[in-house]
């Protein structure tokens, strides 16, 4: 695996891939890597002839400056995992190369989708998401971007963006993958004690319940029992949400057709965790 620190240096290693039948794979990451990440890098080395991926804490996408500053960082492990993966290259930009001096910021109309969930409880977070991802698109120019169904909005904040920016580049998104007990795999797991980490799989069981349990008619109901289950395990919920799996506009009352997909995001003390299930895929 090779090391690329700057876009002009990553820009002259994947010229010779430009052309096709060659095509250049991507995944960004914010490193504390896992298995989730792993499986994303299996899915582009599986379908592409090079595979980059990138390492980078973005200080834009942070709302919470204390959040930005406590998010795990475990580089020597991450680049082990990434050569035992077979990823050709790691791009480790430092935040100067990212964003230099007199770097002019973007503004994204991302219309409804900025306006709920994560964008209502996280104002300027898909912004943050959008600048950087952009900046990374450009200097990979990927065919293939590949990124985790755990971050539902931020999955559909990308496909815009791609759109709004004209990228030549296919988003392929990689299922949720969760540890043996439930949990979906997050970076931020790292910061649970583990007393915490056994009272973290409320999150799963929550969402369980309400896709074993939904019917055809009003949700309410059955999205507040959810929401309880949270809050009397000792979680202060930002939201749970039944919505149309396409537009993540809510689903009030249930037809028993339309595809739909549940979403939580909870504290847990400190910690801040995510998590969604399709409901009837």
């Amino acid at each position: 695996m090779i090391l690329i620190k700057t876009i002009s240096q990553l820009r002259e290693k994947l010229a010779p891939y430009r052309n096709k039948p060659s095509s250049i794979g991507f995944v960004p990451t914010m490193g504390a890597l896992h298995a989730g990440h792993i499986s994303l890098i299996n899915s582009c080395k599986s379908a592409d002839t090079i595979c980059v991926c990138s390492i980078f804490v973005n200080p834009t996408q942070f709302n919470n400056a204390q959040d930005f500053e406590k998010y795990p960082i475990t580089i020597e492990k991450d680049i082990d995992m990434l050569e035992a993966s077979g990823c050709d290259i790691l791009f480790l930009p430092s935040v100067a190369e990212m964003y230099p001096p007199g770097d002019v910021k973007k503004n994204y109309d991302l219309g409804y989708l900025e306006t709920i969930l994560e964008g209502k409880y996280r104002p300027g977070h898909f912004q943050g998401v959008c600048q950087i991802v952009d900046k990374l698109l450009a200097a990979v120019l990927p065919d293939n971007l590949y990124m985790g169904q755990k971050d539902y909005q931020q999955c559909m904040v990308v496909q815009k963006m791609i759109d709004l920016e004209e990228y030549a580049t296919v988003l392929n998104i990689g299922p949720t993958i969760r540890e043996n007990d439930g949990l979906a795999m997050s970076s931020r797991n790292l910061r649970l004690n583990e007393t915490e980490r056994q009272q973290a799989l409320t999150i799963s069981k929550a969402l369980i319940f309400l896709k074993e349990k939904l019917r055809p008619g009003q949700t309410d109901s059955l999205r507040q029992q959810s929401e309880k289950i949270l809050t009397d395990a000792g979680y202060k919920v930002d939201y749970v949400a039944v919505a149309d799996a396409a537009t993540l506009r809510p689903v009030e009352n249930w037809d028993g057709k339309q595809l739909l997909v549940a979403l939580v995001a909870a504290f847990l003390n400190e910690v801040r965790l995510i998590d969604n299930m399709v409901i009837n895929g």
